[in-house]
């Protein structure tokens, strides 16, 4: 390992790709900086196209090895893996907290221990997937999952390490040997993950980092040709750029991509309930796919639930993302702060009206306010497309038809929140398309359930099985039951 190091808050990190079990350095560099106050943070090591190369040569080297291990022989690795998460715990809170702005008390409490669990509970279900006996009268089908090869996995700023673990912890178990890409605005608990990787004596090349643009170092990963899967989140005009060049050689695309999520209020709404999950739309600064942004209401309600969801927001505290009492920290960078504004700046424009917030928070320079924004049609840019920041608008409605064509009345189909009585709400969540819906709740992600979006939310399933499903090639082995004779007959 290179002795190349930085400290960040405290922190020792790698500016360094790692390649083939060592730390690998680059003539070019980008700055990382932090949100909180612009602070850089220090250089890191931009890929080109020979670290590309290195990287995915190692990765299909280690290959063979790797996959012949079996799930048996791969668990010991991957719990280590997690150990050395978990030994680090304190450092990937902090690191991600400065670096991209999350909240520290969050990555302590929810994230680590979650980043920990997606690689061991996919460590543990791949011992389930020794063949599956499929019996029919004429043949046994022993149905195997068969690791595919070299994966590239491309993460987003939003979530760096729970959405990495999210892909690796499955990638590698089914026997894959993967190639992470980091999201250059928030690279930081990336490279540290390379550190737990090496720690737990992953074989070189079974797990790799690359740092850099995505429009130089990802170009050159998503182009090679020796992938044998792309599992990417992250924004549609990006996935739409990989699927092309993906299809070229033929590669398979897990695309979770962006979301305008309806959070509907039901006449028949536990109101104080309500108001206060839709505060919570609010978290990470609104940077959040899942995210509830479209509040519908129903007319009958919606002076109470505006009321109660005022009264919730005015106790939100925005601040540093390290105090302990901060509940919303900062946009990720100036260039998002200055697309989320032109959103709210163009829908005023266009005869919203601002119930609250609607400019920048004095907190900081990257900070913005939480906002609701009313006096909307369906058709208006702020209703249609994803702004991914502290953003929401409140539409009403008068009846079930009403609401789900407003639900339904987007290009995105992520999630949903739904909040009246259960058999009400579950009735109606029937009817609203999209991968999943919160019935009087949010943010429950279990992960033996599937995840993913339809429409321009993305391609694909991720959780349980269906990760599985993606990251393996699927093989019938079939046995005769009876002394097999060849025959060009079809009866």
């Amino acid at each position: 390992m290179s002795a190349t190091r930085f400290e960040v808050a405290g922190v020792s990190v790698s500016p360094d790709h790692y390649i083939d079990g060592r730390r690998v350095t680059s003539d070019d560099t980008f700055t990382c900086v932090s949100p909180i106050d612009q602070t850089g943070l220090g250089e890191i090591a931009s890929g080109n196209a020979a670290h590309v190369d290195a990287a995915v040569t190692s990765a299909a080297q280690a290959f063979p090895a790797w996959a012949a291990l079996g799930a048996a022989g791969r668990l010991p690795y991957l719990q280590r893996f997690a150990d050395a998460i978990g030994h680090r715990a304190d450092a990937f809170a902090t690191l991600e907290s400065v670096d991209a702005g999350v909240l520290r008390s969050r990555m302590a409490h929810g994230v680590v221990p979650r980043a920990m669990q997606n690689i061991t509970w996919f460590a543990e279900h791949a011992m389930t997937l020794q063949d599956r006996v499929i019996e029919t009268p004429q043949a046994r089908h022993l149905v195997r999952h068969d690791p595919a090869g070299v994966v590239a996995v491309i993460t987003p700023w939003n979530a760096p390490l729970m959405l990495a673990t999210w892909k690796i912890g499955p990638a590698l178990a089914s026997g894959n040997t993967v190639v992470l890409k980091a999201p250059e605005w928030a690279p930081l608990t990336s490279s540290l993950l390379a550190d737990c990787a090496h720690e737990a004596g992953l074989p070189p090349g079974v797990f790799q980092l690359l740092q850099g643009q995505g429009s130089l170092t990802g170009a050159a990963l998503v182009n090679d040709a020796r992938l044998a899967r792309i599992s990417f989140t992250g924004s549609v005009a990006t996935a739409k750029w990989i699927a092309t060049t993906a299809a070229a050689n033929l590669v398979p695309c897990s695309l979770e991509l962006g979301g305008k999520s309806a959070f509907i209020v039901l006449a028949d709404a536990e109101l104080d309930a309500a108001a206060a999950t839709a505060a919570l739309m609010y978290r990470n600064a609104g940077q959040v796919c899942l995210a509830g942004t479209r509040l519908l209401v129903h007319a009958d309600v919606a002076r109470a639930f505006t009321d109660k969801l005022r009264a919730q927001v005015e106790r939100l505290v925005v601040g540093d993302p390290r105090d302990g009492a901060t509940e919303i920290g900062p946009i990720i960078h100036l260039r998002q702060l200055e697309r989320v504004q032109g959103f709210v700046d163009r829908a005023v424009a266009g005869g919203a009206r601002v119930l609250w917030g609607g400019t920048r928070h004095p907190f900081g320079t990257q900070y913005f306010a939480p906002t609701l924004l009313t006096d909307l049609c369906q058709h208006d840019e702020i209703v249609q497309q994803e702004v991914f920041g502290p953003v929401l608008t409140l539409q009403t409605f008068a009846s079930d038809d009403e609401v789900v064509d407003m639900a339904n009345g987007t290009d995105y189909g992520l999630g949903g929140v739904c909040y009246g009585d259960e058999a009400h709400a579950i009735a109606l969540a029937q009817r609203v398309r999209t991968g999943f819906l919160w019935i009087n709740s949010f943010g429950i992600r279990d992960l033996a359930a599937p995840f993913g979006g339809i429409k321009r939310s993305g391609i694909g399933r991720e959780g349980g099985d269906w990760s599985f499903e993606f990251f393996c090639d699927v093989k019938d082995v079939v046995v005769p039951k009876q002394p097999f004779k060849a025959s060009f007959s079809h009866r």
